[in-house]
């Protein structure tokens, strides 16, 4: 994972003095890019009562660029793009495998955007699945959950966390969140806890010109399926929590006539504008 780590720092360096400070947008808007899927020969471990047992299925594995008037937040980071290096993925343990078709930095370019030109990056919670490219970030300040650091920095480690992709952290600037964090101060961009799948979870809540109120699920919910019939992993932090999360997620919404995009459910993800297309 350091020969990795060292690879992204290398490319990154190259291709930074050839990308000039992105142009400030007037209202919120959201890219959403492909950061790679996850191919399961068997999808049991996303429903504790077997609902998936046997039954072969695809991940997506966004992640997203909030512009807004002060600033831009990078939610989620992926894979990685050092598994665009393998066509046809890797498969990173039996039955799983990890996939990646564009690099993220690559995806940032044709729109203009520099890792360097990001003043935040947050993740909905520490799987590698969704960190795979923070160290990228490093001149960004990392806004993160305190429960969720604890829970890195811990022993054990947490399962399915890799450190060294996280390792960026000491570099950069951190603001850790006990509770709810509202990133621009207008409202219009809130991460907020959710806890359950990992002991600090955190969905992100957005405001925007024409969408309205859009909440990006993290992993609170994996399949629009476990979100309309209570379903959740087996190896979720805490079932209670998980539950509570949801409803929380369920009431905002109903309250704001809002739209949940499950990150993880292909179908949620292709109904996304792509980049350069974007959300607002």
């Amino acid at each position: 994972m350091r020969r990795f780590a060292i690879l992204a720092a290398v490319v990154l360096a190259l291709w930074l003095p050839t990308v000039h400070a992105a142009a400030p947008v007037e209202s919120v808007r959201v890219y959403a890019f492909d950061c790679g899927r996850l191919e399961f020969k068997d999808l049991g471990i996303f429903s504790d009562t077997g609902e998936y047992d046997g039954v072969a299925g695809t991940l997506s594995e966004p992640c997203f660029l909030i512009r807004h008037p002060k600033g831009d937040l990078l939610w989620d980071t992926g894979l990685g793009d050092r598994f665009a290096a393998t066509p046809g993925g890797v498969e990173v343990r039996p039955g799983v495998r990890y996939i990646v078709d564009t690099p993220l930095l690559k995806q940032l370019q044709a729109i203009g955007v520099a890792p360097a030109d990001i003043e935040y990056l947050s993740f909905s919670h520490f799987h590698r699945d969704h960190t795979g490219n923070a160290n990228v970030f490093v001149h960004s300040t990392w806004l993160l959950s305190r429960r969720e650091v604890e829970a890195l920095e811990g022993t054990p480690t947490p399962v399915n966390v890799n450190p060294d992709d996280l390792s960026g952290r000491k570099q950069a600037k951190v603001e850790l969140i006990d509770l709810d964090r509202d990133v621009f101060g207008d409202g219009t961009v809130k991460i907020l806890r959710a806890n359950g799948h990992t002991a600090g979870h955190q969905v992100l809540q957005l405001k925007l010109p024409h969408a309205g109120v859009v909440i990006l699920s993290g992993d609170a919910v994996h399949t629009r399926e476990n979100y309309e019939l209570n379903r959740m992993p087996v190896f979720n932090y805490a079932r209670g929590e998980t539950l509570g999360s949801m409803d929380r997620i369920r009431r905002i919404l109903a309250r704001n006539g809002g739209r949940l995009v499950i990150q993880h459910d292909p179908r949620d993800f292709e109904a996304l504008p792509k980049a350069p297309a974007y959300l607002d």
